[in-house]
């Protein structure tokens, strides 16, 4: 019996060893020993990014070479640390705290100790490298942006932190990665895939070879290039034209969504987050909580439309049959419920039908057929959700689905809303009557506005507003192909279309009109509040404008918001009718226009909540006009953008 027992503890104990050895040899990858092996380096090779193209094949960003010092902490010996940081550029205090941080990440892993060296300074740090155990330089790709212009389009590139290395296994410390614009929203597009090398290393850790011949090793595959929707002439114009504002314009081909122009203002050189003066040059704009260029006033600024919100409330007035076209209502420079004037006017004659109302941008008229909409119904509830959901259907108060990281929602409010505001049923179409102008609690993005003009122009649906026109060997989602449709019906658009036409006929933008082309359009005005000191304070109004040109088969549709601009027709109605006959004709015929809004400057306007100034100013005060040196500075580089 003990023989036996004796017998069936060496079978079991070579069973369990011969087990755990085929587990090792066979089911154990290779991948996950060489990982883990201390014996084998792995040094990436890093791809190339792809380019990026414009709608015109101009190329905006390339790449240049960088060079990393890389680190790996249990190797580093004892060194010369004043001469080491003075080839890299660092201080000793730098020195120690990169290396604790790199010593937190991984004893044993390679990481970035110091990122983006010159080629001037590899070559003087590559001659003394040996001197130096446990660091390595380490070549890359940096980004190249050919451009000055469109920082808020194209993004920037920069290093992963924990979360991502965390969320995502491809990438390592040290590693880039888009950070905003089209450099994020096509990052595993642009970035390609790294290439691995597997370095043999003796027991004395020295380097003795490729581990294997390199038979493990793989090439990088360098990322795709693509083409985006923009024009960058168009977008260096809008930038030009909104230079000394705040705001932001946003261009769309109705017939595909294709984003023509996305102008952030103020902006800055895209090539400022490049290089090791990345980190400086963030902080700087970071921490400009006046201007906020690094804001993306196109996609995350919310605003009162304002009056292109009327041509909305028309076409929901027609749908639901509560008015016709010829319906005529009074205005007595404003809306009154009894004797009580609910919202004032401008001057005009009057009754007004549909047309003139459009064209005089009349609030009374607009606030007549929004209470009609709601009022239609039994309860103001249920009005009120059907109106909300005709005005959804363009885009509005949700994020259209474009192919970019950032935006914001807006709003559009519904019977829940103000059940919550005042307590259910205990409020009528009285209670929220600015609604019918784009005020009070309706708020829209610009990109949302200019989707909305495009729904218009296209006679009721659009494509979702995309920024990415082709992929090297691929194919865009299709969603961006694929028509949306609105809850209004086709024919109800006609006429207010011809009501937009007439703006610029004989309605708030006859001074606007460009010759040969029929453009159809809306200004808007839309009050500004900003709290000081705890308390609300209206400021100068902005100025908001909405057209699509021409009139049959649109080939541009846009929006454009100047902070404190006055009245729509003031700043934003010049610079989208510029941006529309340059889009279409090539060239400016509208000198004058073009003129005005170079030379005059808001910067004053900005000013005031910070110098203690009045801020309601007469609505005709005189504006900024800027100095002549800076004057013939923009008239220079307009010079260039029209020979280029």
């Amino acid at each position: 019996m003990r023989r036996l027992l004796l017998y069936l503890s060496i079978i079991l104990t070579g069973v369990l060893f011969i087990s755990r050895l085929f587990y090792l040899q066979v089911y154990s990858s290779n991948e996950y020993n060489l990982d883990n092996d201390n014996a084998i380096r792995k040094v990436y090779d890093y791809p190339k990014r792809g380019f990026v193209y414009d709608r015109n094949g101009k190329l905006l960003v390339s790449n240049q070479p960088s060079y990393d010092v890389m680190v790996v902490p249990r190797e580093v010996e004892t060194l010369d640390t004043l001469e080491f940081c003075s080839l890299i550029k660092i201080d000793r205090e730098k020195f120690i705290k990169t290396l604790k941080k790199a010593k937190k990440y991984s004893s044993r892993l390679p990481s970035v100790f110091v990122s983006h060296l010159s080629k001037e300074d590899y070559a003087i740090l590559q001659e003394k490298m040996r001197k130096y155990r446990g660091f390595y330089v380490q070549k890359r790709s940096l980004r190249h942006y050919e451009t000055s212009i469109g920082a808020n389009v194209l993004g920037d590139i920069g290093e992963v932190n924990n979360t991502i290395i965390k969320k995502d296994p491809y990438y390592k410390m040290g590693d880039l990665i888009g950070k905003q614009g089209v450099e994020a929203s096509y990052e595993k597009t642009l970035r390609g895939i790294k290439g691995v090398k597997r370095i043999q290393k003796d027991r004395f850790n020295r380097n003795i070879g490729p581990y294997k011949d390199g038979k493990l090793d793989t090439i990088p595959v360098q990322g795709k290039n693509i083409t985006i929707t923009i024009d960058a002439k168009l977008q260096a114009y809008g930038e030009l034209l909104m230079q000394n504002k705040r705001g932001g314009i946003i261009a769309i081909e109705p017939s595909t969504g294709e984003i023509l122009t996305m102008v952030s203002a103020p902006s800055y050189n895209p090539n400022l987050l490049i290089g090791r003066g990345r980190s400086k040059n963030f902080s700087r704009l970071y921490t400009d909580t006046i201007d906020k260029p690094l804001f993306d006033r196109g996609l995350k600024a919310q605003y009162p439309p304002g009056s292109p919100f009327k041509a909305l409330n028309a076409l929901i007035g027609l749908q639901e049959s509560v008015i016709t076209t010829e319906d005529k209502f009074k205005c007595r420079m404003g809306y009154y419920l009894g004797r009580k004037k609910l919202t004032g006017c401008h001057y005009h004659r009057s009754p007004l039908s549909m047309n003139e109302g459009i064209a005089q941008s009349c609030n009374a008229y607009f606030v007549n057929v929004y209470r009609r909409i709601i009022d239609k119904y039994e309860e103001p509830y249920d009005g009120m959700n059907v109106w909300s959901n005709h005005v959804k259907s363009f885009g509005l108060g949700n994020y259209l689905g474009y192919d970019l990281k950032i935006g914001n929602k807006g709003r559009v409010p519904d019977g829940d809303f103000y059940n919550k505001w005042y307590g259910k049923n205990r409020w009528a179409s009285t209670f929220n009557i600015s609604n019918a102008i784009g005020q009070g609690e309706v708020e829209t993005t610009p990109i949302q506005l200019a989707n909305m003009v495009a729904a218009i122009g296209n006679r009721g649906y659009f494509y979702t507003p995309h920024i990415i026109k082709t992929i090297e060997g691929g194919t865009i989602n299709s969603k961006y192909t694929t028509p949306k449709y609105t809850t209004i019906d086709k024919q109800h658009f006609e006429p207010v279309i011809q009501g937009m036409y007439d703006v610029f006929n004989k309605g708030t933008g006859v001074a606007l009109q460009v010759k040969d082309i029929e453009i159809c359009g809306k200004t808007g005005t839309a009050e500004n509040f900003m709290k000081i000191n705890g308390k609300k304070e209206q400021l100068t109004d902005h100025s908001v404008f909405v057209a699509f040109a021409p009139k049959n088969s649109p080939k541009i549709a846009i929006a454009v918001f100047v902070e404190n601009g006055y009245w729509g027709s003031r700043f934003a109605g010049k610079i989208a009718s510029l941006i529309i006959e340059k889009h279409i004709k090539g060239h400016i015929t509208r000198i004058d226009l073009e003129e005005w809004i170079l030379k005059h400057s808001l910067k004053n306007e900005y000013a005031k909540p910070y110098s203690g100034e009045a801020l309601k100013i007469n609505r005709y005060s005189q504006l900024q006009i800027i100095e002549e040196q800076e004057y013939y500075k923009l008239k220079e580089r307009l010079s260039k953008l029209q020979n280029q």
